[in-house]
């Protein structure tokens, strides 16, 4: 066989192979096609996570979510952690630290401490607990009121307007002044210095997210005004709300300390952390770690509830 006949099979059998396999790639390319247009297994899909639970997993949030419990389990299980109810007294005045029987020691009547703070974390966040949702409702309420028609927007700015108008303390004592010391007064204290905040930060959500195309959407597709207010809108500028939950928790605490420490907030014997620092006062020289409890307990609640504030309002910019 000569050199020219063997390069001639080899050029065939060269181009018989090469057509071989395009077939083959044309045969099979369909499947290939199909398969990639199939969707990922669920296994393999990952959703993307809520902006809160995001928040609350990450450093900042579970470390604020970590102080908060540990304050509110105290607050929750004090007649269990407490040796003693809050308003026994014994013969020990101002005993100090590791006193037996009164580990934080006692106050000036001989009252223990570690059950003074106890119960007044319950007495405090009970107030809270219901002083800033009423506040929040009632802030909420007058925004979409305000949201409805503009004589009722004028009124329920000047509204927020004259409230604003009163400095926290000032308002503090007018309320006291009409119904006495106690809870209730304290209550509506915080109540009414946090409507304002939540029913403009509300009433502005409504207007950036009036003005959006999906508004306008189902505006001109027939959908009704409330139906629009209360399926589209509310759930898109609520995001601002839970962070400003947080906040207001900590302004709170902050409200119900100073009113009881100047003694318009709670009756005594009853303790609040407030009270109880006020009441340490006079004896800081003497015993310094009287006030040391509601100094710290005040601390870590505020620390808490600020990370967790920082964390929603980082997570739901994104």
């Amino acid at each position: 066989m000569t050199a020219t006949e063997t390069a001639t099979q080899t050029t065939q059998t060269t181009q018989t192979t090469q057509a071989e396999q395009t077939v083959e790639t044309t045969q099979t390319s369909p499947t290939a096609q199909t398969a990639k247009a199939l969707p990922a297994p669920a296994s393999t899909i990952r959703r993307p996570r809520h902006p809160y639970r995001a928040a609350l997993g990450t450093a900042r949030g579970r470390t604020g979510l970590v102080l908060v419990a540990l304050v509110v389990a105290a607050g929750l299980l004090a007649p269990l952690l407490a040796g003693h109810g809050p308003t026994d007294q014994s013969g020990l005045s101002l005993a100090g630290l590791g006193t037996p029987g009164h580990p934080l020691g006692t106050d000036d009547l001989g009252r223990d401490l570690l059950a003074r703070l106890l119960y007044g974390i319950r007495a405090d966040l009970g107030i809270i607990a219901v002083a800033v949702p009423l506040g929040a409702a009632l802030g909420c309420l007058a925004a979409l009121l305000a949201a409805v028609h503009p004589v009722a927007d004028t009124v329920v700015q000047r509204a927020f307007d004259l409230i604003l108008a009163f400095p926290g303390l000032i308002l503090a004592l007018a309320v006291t002044a009409v119904l006495g010391p106690g809870p209730l007064p304290v209550i509506l204290v915080i109540a009414l210095a946090e409507i304002p905040a939540f029913g403009r930060l509300l009433r502005t959500g409504i207007l950036v997210q009036r003005s959006r195309e999906y508004v306008t959407a189902a505006r001109v597709g027939g959908t009704s005004s409330g139906r629009i207010l209360t399926r589209h809108i509310l759930p898109n500028a609520a995001d601002p709300l839970v962070v400003q939950i947080a906040v207001s928790l900590t302004v709170a605490v902050f409200i119900e300390g100073a009113m009881s420490f100047l003694g318009v907030g709670v009756r005594p014997p009853q303790p609040t952390l407030g009270a109880v620092l006020s009441q340490s006062m006079p004896y800081l020289a003497q015993a310094p770690h009287f006030a040391a409890g509601p100094l710290i307990t005040v601390t870590v609640l505020v620390l808490g509830l600020s990370l967790i504030a920082d964390a929603l309002n980082r997570e739901t910019r994104r």
